[in-house]
């Protein structure tokens, strides 16, 4: 079934027509990214097809049957809004029925004696949620909901960080009954296991996705197209991110042998004009035009892959040593330790990456270790040549009345290159994707993912020692992210960055500090997506160990005593019996599922990919089936 079509779109920007004559059409169950420069037109194009902008021309159309979920790269909200009221604000009928039954259970927890008027509208309630079959469904949004970490819904969203704003957005747009969902840049501030969670349902569900993500593992494992948008028009690849890049490679050696055919044939025709032939006869009048068609013809642009190194600025014996580091912030009763007790001293060309959930103080450390913020205890001693460059994830950004070339010629106007040439500002500008008459604009005139990278340049500039980069992949596009890889490839000072690209992370990071909810930091030798298996594999050993424990021990077991509580024992809500009545089904079936996987992990599989993808799904069923054992227990000592 088509969900989408998509005819002869075109949408112009202030500087000009950004695409045109888009035409594509998403069928049921399709994983389509849409990928492309920064400033190509991406999220224009998705805002257009979302229809919260207007195209210039052309229509696309969405089926009303599907429906679809629209999530933005960065979340709309109410401040006032509780998370419970954002998340089921949508006009979704299904997530009306479910809201209002949750808003008559929670009246009903507060009151002794049920009205005649509010047992005759919970009576109507649970028939619409028995009628729609919702059931199921709203156990569905819970288990979403606990996997996104969202478990207070009675905080306000303008509470949220960022992260947690981002959770819950993205929280409201799968609970609702679509099939198909609009996503631009759904793993921007999510932390890397709930990018891993979320690439598993996008891999599992059965609604279609049309997605702008510059992920490069998300896409490789997610996606069952591409379509690249590139000098306004859009271009589809069949299959991942790999097979895309496959194509891609071998376009461009036909497109190279193309042009150096074309230039072979000009030059011998160029050499029979200059003969001055007499252009009086058709054939010859004919030969001349087609000379004239294939000097004027657009020259194919030259996709240069750039690998360079700087020399570096010199780093003496000592470089940076930190010694008991703890730093706490005020919290809700009281006050939260981030970093607690840390000490590590750096040595020259370590390169290091910082894992942890969102919230769990990763710019706090950076921030500590740059002397941008001041520890509650211990100290940060550095060496007397270290220089730091900090790229910050959300940067206070003033740009004086300078054009891009003038703001990083502030730093310098040369850096000197390992081979001993020079790269002026302007040639280093253009590595990074600014040519021509984009260097002698303002920088007020750039997109905000621009700024950014021309924040970044400016910082490389300085030819730092000691490089500190805050998630620099939420503002970048696949190609500026492969020549930063391609720069810090070479790099001979200190590293330490903070990303959700895995790819990224894998590329530039040797090795990684975990930082933990209680403010412990310490120190693995593993790349990230090596610590993500053992950890997965170590979760699915740990779990499949309790589980085994709970299989052995009859259910009826596990109910807690109330005889030995003082408290009178408390009667289940009218929802609590709905859950009760349904939960065992429930366990048996997730036993059921955990008995295969276990089958599928002990039955030599060799894939490393699959292993993981299976050590996956298996930690995470294991948690919902503790989870739900837990509830269980819970339910079974009420009355």
């Amino acid at each position: 079934m088509n969900l989408l079509s998509v005819s002869r779109l075109a949408r112009s920007a202030r500087e000009g027509l950004l695409f045109s004559q888009v035409t594509f059409g998403i069928d049921e169950g399709e994983k389509v990214a849409l990928i492309g420069h920064n400033g190509s037109g991406k999220s224009t194009l998705l805002a257009c097809i979302a229809g919260l902008l207007d195209p210039d021309q052309g229509q696309s159309v969405i089926n009303k049957e599907a429906g679809c979920s629209f999530l933005p790269q960065n979340p709309v909200f109410r401040p006032e809004d509780s998370i419970l009221d954002h998340v089921f604000s949508s006009n979704s009928p299904s997530l009306s029925v479910i809201r209002d039954y949750r808003a008559l259970c929670d009246r009903l927890a507060t009151q002794e004696n049920l009205s005649a008027t509010l047992s005759d509208t919970l009576a109507r309630v649970t028939h619409r949620m028995d009628e729609g079959n919702l059931w199921n469904w709203e156990y569905r949004i819970e288990s979403i909901l606990t996997s996104l970490g969202i478990t207070d819904l009675s905080r306000k969203m303008g509470e949220l960080s960022g992260g947690m704003l981002k959770k819950v957005s993205l929280a409201q747009v799968l609970v609702e009954d679509t099939r198909l969902l609009l996503m631009d840049e759904p793993t921007n501030h999510l932390d890397i296991e709930t990018i891993a969670w979320l690439e598993n349902y996008l891999c599992e569900t059965e609604r279609s996705v049309l997605m702008v993500t510059h992920d490069r593992y998300f896409l490789d494992a997610v996606c069952t197209s591409i379509y690249e948008l590139d000098n306004r028009v859009l271009t589809r690849y069949e299959g991942n991110f790999s097979r895309y890049l496959e194509k891609k490679q071998i376009e461009e050696e036909i497109a190279a042998n193309t042009e150096t055919r074309i230039e072979s044939v000009l030059r011998t025709e160029r050499e029979w004009l200059m003969r001055g032939p007499q252009a009086r006869g058709t054939k010859a009048r004919a030969r001349v035009d087609a000379i004239r068609k294939m000097i004027n013809r657009d020259k194919r642009e030259v996709k240069t892959e750039y690998a360079f190194e700087v020399t570096g600025r010199r780093m003496g014996g000592k470089v940076l040593t930190a010694e008991g580091l703890s730093k706490s912030f005020p919290a809700p009763g009281g006050t939260k330790t981030v970093i607690k007790d840390f000490s590590w001293t750096f040595t020259p060309g370590e390169r290091i990456g910082i894992f942890g959930s969102n919230g769990s103080g990763k710019t706090t450390l950076l921030n500590l270790l740059s002397g941008e913020l001041e520890p509650d205890q211990g100290i940060v001693s550095r060496g007397e040549t270290m220089v730091f460059g900090y790229y910050r994830q959300n940067p206070e950004l003033s740009f004086p009345d300078q054009t891009v070339l003038e703001y990083i010629q502030d730093t310098a106007e040369l850096i000197r290159l390992a081979d001993g040439r020079d790269l002026t500002a302007s040639q280093l500008l253009e590595r990074f994707g600014f040519t021509g008459k984009v260097q002698h604009s303002p920088v007020a005139t750039l997109s905000g993912g621009e700024k950014k990278r021309v924040y970044l340049v400016r910082i490389l500039m300085s030819n730092p020692n000691f490089l500190i980069l805050d998630e620099p992949t939420n503002d970048f596009d696949i190609y500026t992210m492969g020549v930063l890889e391609s720069f810090l490839s070479g790099y001979k000072g200190c590293l330490l960055v903070v990303s959700h690209d895995r790819f990224f992370m894998d590329r530039v990071a040797e090795t990684l500090f975990i930082l933990d909810d209680e403010g412990t930091i310490r120190h693995v030798p593993f790349s990230t997506s090596d610590y993500l298996s053992y950890r997965a594999a170590e979760e699915a050993e740990r779990t499949q160990k309790i589980a085994a424990e709970k299989r052995n021990r009859p259910i009826e077991s596990t109910a807690i005593s109330t005889d030995s509580l003082d408290t009178k024992p408390k009667k289940r809500s009218f929802k609590e019996q709905k859950e009760f009545d349904q939960i065992e089904t429930r366990i048996a079936e997730m036993e059921e599922q955990k008995g295969t996987m276990e089958a599928l992990l002990s039955g030599g599989e060799s894939d490393h990919q699959k292993i993981r993808t299976i050590a996956e799904e298996y930690e995470k069923l294991s948690r919902e089936l503790e989870s739900a054992y837990e509830r269980w227990e819970h339910l079974a000592s009420l009355c």
